[in-house]
């Protein structure tokens, strides 16, 4: 199935950056003047995300509070794999994120290695509407079987992708990694733990 992929496209969050300190930030933002500890409020956090919960903290009754974007890091293998991918596919980005998403991919080191980037700030849809999965494989001009969607939720990135066409990989990284499939939509061709597996998998 792989052998007919020409286009990758990646999620950002959990995906290619690290988002643990500020989901950390906010979770302490949200637990003041609650009388819940951080940690409690980490432990039932994770168990929603392993019962597949992609917002937690609004099921345990928690404000959603600002993101801090400033908190966010691309992760250290980020750079490598996309270096290495694009010399054998094209890249892409699929993506909810607030608007700047290329700038923030240039200040990552990533904008090099990215063919097209599809947000929704830019596109006034968001994951998991199909229309931006179409709206990027059309601009791509990349048929949905010859192209794979890499993400780490479920909800947002594998079950949409599927009906799309595309084929999916599960980044199992962040609170959308801790979940299980649950549906057939929802289950990955191929599910991997790491920038570094998907580089094992895809080369």
């Amino acid at each position: 199935m792989l052998q007919n992929i020409k286009w990758l496209f990646f999620d950002v969050g959990s995906t290619l950056v690290d988002e643990s300190r500020a989901n950390e930030h906010r979770i302490r933002d949200a637990i003041i003047g609650t009388g819940i500890s951080y940690d409690e409020a980490c432990e039932r956090a994770v168990l929603l995300a392993r019962q597949n919960n992609a917002h937690p903290l609004k099921s345990l009754g928690l404000p959603l509070t600002p993101w801090h974007s400033e908190d966010e890091a691309v992760y250290p293998q980020a750079r490598e794999c996309l270096s290495v991918l694009h010399g054998r596919y094209k890249l892409g980005i699929i993506a909810n994120q607030s608007p700047g998403t290329a700038e923030r991919m240039e200040k990552y080191g990533l904008l090099p290695y990215l063919d097209l980037i599809v947000a929704s700030a830019e596109e006034g849809v968001a994951k998991p509407d199909l229309r931006i999965f179409r709206i990027a494989l059309e601009r791509a001009g990349c048929p949905p079987e010859n192209a794979a969607m890499i993400g780490d939720r479920l909800d947002n990135d594998i079950a949409p992708a599927k009906r799309a066409g595309m084929t999916t990989i599960w980044l199992r990284q962040g609170f959308g990694g801790m979940a299980s499939p649950r549906t057939p939509e929802e289950t990955p061709e191929h599910c991997v733990n790491s920038l570094c597996d998907l580089l094992t998998l895809l080369c």
